[in-house]
């Protein structure tokens, strides 16, 4: 084998290794949580949340993630924490 040729098949074989990489860990589902209050008043609708989710099998950092945002009270602040605008 030419220098040339096991050069370009190495290359090649490193293109596919993060394709083939990606194949064995499928992304998990993300879910938003957004409340107009803060944390610490909601806390027990974020827990069950997160319990009805584990009663369906969903378990977060395991096969589900969620992120949470809170407007502190601001409704103005909605639309920025959603990233877009809200209809209304």
């Amino acid at each position: 084998m030419r220098r040339r040729d096991f050069v370009a098949l190495v290359g090649e074989a490193a293109l596919q290794l993060p394709l083939a990489a990606r194949a064995q860990h499928p992304a998990i589902p993300v879910i938003g949580f957004l409340h107009l209050s803060s944390l610490e008043t909601t806390r027990q609708y974020l827990t069950a949340f997160q319990q009805g989710l584990g009663d369906t099998g969903y378990v977060e950092g395991q096969n589900v993630a969620i992120e949470c945002r809170w407007a502190q009270g601001r409704n103005d602040r909605m639309s920025t924490l959603v990233g877009r605008p809200l209809l209304g």
